[in-house]
């Protein structure tokens, strides 16, 4: 093409000269004899001067052409430069992803083991379980949802973006292949009904609905991205609604996590979930049934255990998966709960709370796990987990807390699933929490106490059919009875709830579940029973992701 340009280039000049040439010469005959033919030479002229312009025009477009084929060769000349490695060790990037480039304009995602992380249903994480197949990319045409307890895969879906892009890829801003930022929005809302006027003291959860009628109790904007080759981060930002309608904003997650570490290391600091259980580290979205376990609530705290920290996690060289997960944390606050807490109007457990500054190391929350999943088959698997929490609370200026935690999840799901149904999951978690509650501030309480606070809950959900969900659970709660303590966290209770899912497609969801409380009767407290029903429903603008299963 470059030849044939130059070629026409080099004949048009010759053909304008050739022609110019031809052109009448002027004379120097009598000016009568110029004047009679002077029609014939004006017309002449003005056709070879019109004929001269469109050729120098056609020059002119075939110059522009040439030096845009010359950038463009210059630009792909450039990109094949910086395709090259600048050095013969592997990207970190690309070491993280361990996978094919993406196609143009898909940006790659690095894994993560985080299980309070949402990823891009365009991710490389490869989470264990038949709902994902061995490239690490979603089973085409299976049946996604927000619940990774369902499946994890999406169905590709024609858009206005350009044929081929899924529904359910996330808002994503940024270029140049390194640095990216996904946008996704979670609506969950609740209509609810009950036998006690008091449901904010019988639902233990802050997300759960907390009175009659209408509740947005989570409206949660997600955001992750690359920040660079060598870390990404994550953000989640809530929305709550309380019961006069007021507006709350909390930064329920906010963290970086490194990508590319040698030993299968990984680090995260930030404000995040501990790693404490299989409940406390995901996100109400994600949740089987529409409200917090009771024991999950009352030991943990309505908002559960998070807190700034910073946390390290090495996967062992095992023939099963095993990770070992440490983190510290200040522990302040009420999503302290069992620890720097310093009470509703300073009071906590009937004592003054000293709500000191941190004064040593024994003042963080030191919280280890180690985690373990085998498959048993292609359709069964077994995760299993024990976790511990350990620090100060306020009640007293030596008062400690020591929590500790095991988790046991079994799915089965058919060789022959369409979208990941049907399948079985069973999950079960237990927990000990031993208080050591003191006299608070100035020893002004008459006794101090060591409470031995411990509770269960078991579920099992059965994927009937693709979309639909049935499920129940039992929840069982022990707290020690007090003579000085008239806390109303401090009854003992169970519960029965059953639910039934329907999943519409992965953008949406409606539940509806009915709860009955057992309330025991203690030292100062009444026994009483509660029934309750909840419609809840739920939109996704975006793909938010699937958590870790």
């Amino acid at each position: 093409m470059r030849k044939f340009i130059l070629v026409t280039l080099a004949i048009i000049p010759a053909a304008i000269a050739s022609t110019q040439e031809a052109a009448p010469a002027p004379t120097s005959s009598p000016l009568p004899a110029a004047s009679n033919s002077t029609p014939a030479s004006t017309a002449d002229v003005e056709a070879l001067r019109q004929q001269v312009q469109s050729l120098t025009e056609t020059v002119k477009a075939l110059q522009q052409q040439v030096k845009d084929q010359q950038a463009v060769l210059e630009k792909a000349n450039l990109a094949g430069e910086s395709a090259l490695p600048q050095n013969p060790e592997p990207s970190p990037i690309a070491a993280a992803a361990n996978s094919p480039a993406p196609a143009a304009g898909a940006r790659s995602r690095f894994p993560t083991e985080d299980t309070s992380v949402v990823a891009s249903t365009t991710a490389t994480a490869a989470p264990s379980g038949p709902d994902v197949n061995q490239n690490g990319t979603a089973t085409p045409g299976a049946f996604p949802t927000t619940d990774t307890s369902v499946v994890t895969s999406t169905q590709e879906t024609i858009s206005s973006t350009g044929a081929g892009a899924s529904l359910t890829q996330p808002i994503t801003i940024g270029g140049g292949g390194k640095n990216y930022m996904n946008i996704s929005f979670d609506g969950l809302f609740a209509l609810a009904g009950s036998t006690a006027r008091d449901l904010d003291h019988i639902e233990v959860g802050d997300h759960d609905p907390q009175q009659r009628g209408f509740n947005a109790r989570n409206i949660e904007l997600a955001l992750d991205g690359a920040v660079d080759p060598y870390f990404e981060g994550f953000a989640n930002i809530v929305f709550k609604l309380d019961n006069d309608n007021q507006t709350e904003v909390e930064v329920e997650e906010a963290f970086l996590q490194t990508t590319s570490l040698p030993f299968n290391l990984q680090l995260k600091a930030g404000q995040f979930f501990a790693a404490f259980g299989r409940i406390n580290p995901t996100h109400p979205h994600t949740w089987d049934f529409a409200d917090d376990p009771l024991v999950h609530g009352r030991l943990l705290g309505p908002d559960g255990l998070r807190g700034v920290g910073a946390q390290i996690s090495w996967t062992l060289l095992l023939p099963w998966y095993s990770q070992l997960i440490f983190a510290v944390q200040n522990g302040r606050g009420g999503t302290g709960y069992s620890f720097r807490n310093p009470g509703d109007n300073g009071i906590f457990f009937g004592r003054m709370t000293t709500d000191r500054e941190l004064r040593g190391l024994q003042d963080f929350v030191w919280i280890p796990r180690w985690e373990n999943s085998v498959d048993l088959s292609p359709t069964q698997v077994v995760l299993a987990g024990v976790s511990g929490a350990f620090g100060s609370n306020e009640t007293g200026a030596n008062a400690r807390t020591q929590i500790y935690g095991a988790d046991f999840l079994y799915k089965w799901k058919s060789s022959h699933a369409e979208g990941g149904f049907p399948f079985v999951k069973w999950q079960t978690e237990a927990m000990y929490r031993r208080f050591e509650a003191g006299r608070g501030v100035d020893e002004s309480f008459p006794v101090a106490e060591t409470f031995h606070d411990w509770g269960m809950y078991s579920q099992l959900l059965w994927g009937l059919k693709k979309g639909w969900v049935a499920g129940i659970r039992g929840d069982y709660l022990h707290m020690t009875d007090s003579e000085f303590t008239d806390d109303l966290d401090r009854q003992s209770r169970s519960r029965i709830s059953a639910n039934l899912t329907w999943y519409p497609t992965e953008f949406s969801k409606i539940r509806l579940q009915y709860n009955h409380d057992f309330l025991e009767e203690n030292f100062f407290l009444a026994g009483r029973d509660v029934d309750s029903v909840f419609l809840q429903f739920e939109f996704i603008l975006g793909a938010h992701g699937a958590h870790k299963f």
